[in-house]
This record gives structure tokens, sequence and C-alpha cells, in this order.
């Protein structure tokens, strides 16, 4: 198998010692790994890879930022499974880390075979979620930018990008719309704001539709500031090519 097919998996441990093991099973199975010492490194490794991940494996006791926290984080960034793996085993502790984003759940010591098992499980769900999701983009009604791995569902109020789900306000949904049915062309901020609004446009309202497109390129783009998805023609507006 090519390494651009292996899933990706990030191990978050402040152990050297638990992430040189971790790699050496998880790479015998094919699996490529990133690797991260503190929680801070962890939600920073996920910052980058997100659209990569397909299962992160945390300590949740770890130096800088522990790993309930940089789940917290993390889950902001992908729907890809976590695994907290941590001598902690009380009640507690497992409650507090399945409310925060956490899917599943191993107390140190562990049996690797027991690990594998389990890591093998979490991918093959979070891949059979992905692929249902896929199977939204190009169905009939959807819009699909150039060049991107992206779609947009207006009727279930969601974009689909690299096989993440985003979902949409109703006020977003009816922008993306806007923008779509316009495709190539500058659509002016007077135009969304009408469509979208249903009222009289005014001057002031302009900050109105500005908020709102910053708010979509958070949601959407990779880098919010050099915009690909939405772009801004100076002077005239906002389109999608």
């Amino acid at each position: 198998m090519q390494s651009k097919e292996r899933e990706v998996i990030l191990i978050a441990d402040d152990e050297a010692d638990i992430r040189d093991l971790l790699r050496i099973f998880l790479e015998r199975e094919g699996y490529e790994v990133l690797e991260a010492a503190n929680g801070a490194e962890a939600a920073e490794c996920a910052k980058r890879n997100a659209h990569r991940l397909s299962l992160v494996i945390l300590d949740i006791m770890m130096p800088e930022l522990d790993g309930i926290s940089a789940s917290k984080r993390i889950r902001e960034l992908t729907k890809a499974p976590i695994l907290f793996l941590t001598a902690l085993s009380s009640d507690k502790d497992k409650s507090e880390a399945y409310a925060y984003g956490g899917d599943d759940y191993m107390v140190k010591p562990f049996r690797a075979t027991d690990l594998v098992l389990k890591v093998r499980a979490l991918v093959r769900r979070y891949r059979m979620y992905l692929d249902a999701v896929k199977s939204d983009v190009g169905v009939e009604g959807a819009f699909e930018w150039k060049d991107h791995d992206t779609a947009f569902i207006p009727d279930k109020k969601r974009v689909v990008r690299r096989g993440e789900e985003i979902p949409l306000t109703e006020r977003e949904c009816l922008m993306l719309t806007c923008l779509f049915e316009h495709r190539g062309e500058a659509v002016t901020p007077q135009m969304l704001y009408e469509t979208v609004w249903g009222e009289p446009y005014l001057t002031t309202m302009s900050n109105t539709v500005i908020v709102h497109i910053a708010n979509l390129r958070r949601k959407l783009e990779d880098n919010p500031s050099g915009p690909e998805l939405i772009r801004t023609v100076w002077g005239k507006g906002y389109k999608i090519d």
C-alpha cells in the first residue's frame, strides 16, 4: 500500500518509550504515524493535518496542555475518533474524557494486541462514516467547487469538505446559494443582503455581510485570511469560481 493511501494516526504522549512502542505496532499494521510530546503539540499537529487524520491517541496527563484540553481543541478541527490512553481509570475520569470528544478509552498498562484491535475498529467506523458523508457529494442539487474536494448541499444545510461534514446556519446556506447561482460573477453586498435578509439595503448593512462572510470562511477555508473558496473582488463583492 502506498503512503498516500495509508490511514494517518496521531499519537500524543509525554513518554517517549510509549510513543515508540505505539509507533512500531501501528506502522506494522500499515498506518502512518504522527507524534506529539504534549497536548499543545498534539493540538498544533492536528491543526496542520486535520483533513488527513483517521484517529488520535491521547494521553490525559501531559505537560503544557492536558489530554482533555487538547481533545477540546482537536474536536473543533476534525471528527476523527479520539482514543484516550491513560493511567487514570476512575469513572469520573472516563466520563470527563467522553464528555469532551473522546470516542474510546484504554487504561495503562495495556496489551498491544488489544490496542491494535481497538484502533482497527475505530478507524474502520470512521472510514464508513466518511464514505457515507462523501456519498452526498454529487447528489442532485449539490454545488461543487472547482478544483476542490468540497461540495455544498443546500437541502441538508451543510458543506462536505475532504469528507468532513460542516453544518451551516440558515443565512449561511442562503448566502452560499446566492453566490453559486451567480458563479463566476462578483455578487455585491447589496445583492447578498437583500437576498439573505429580504430587506432593503443600506450602506450600514455592509458590516453585517462582512461578518457573515468571515464566519463562512472560518468554517470552510484552510486559511481564512487567504480564501480560495469564497473570493473577494475588491470594490465589487464576493464570488465563487
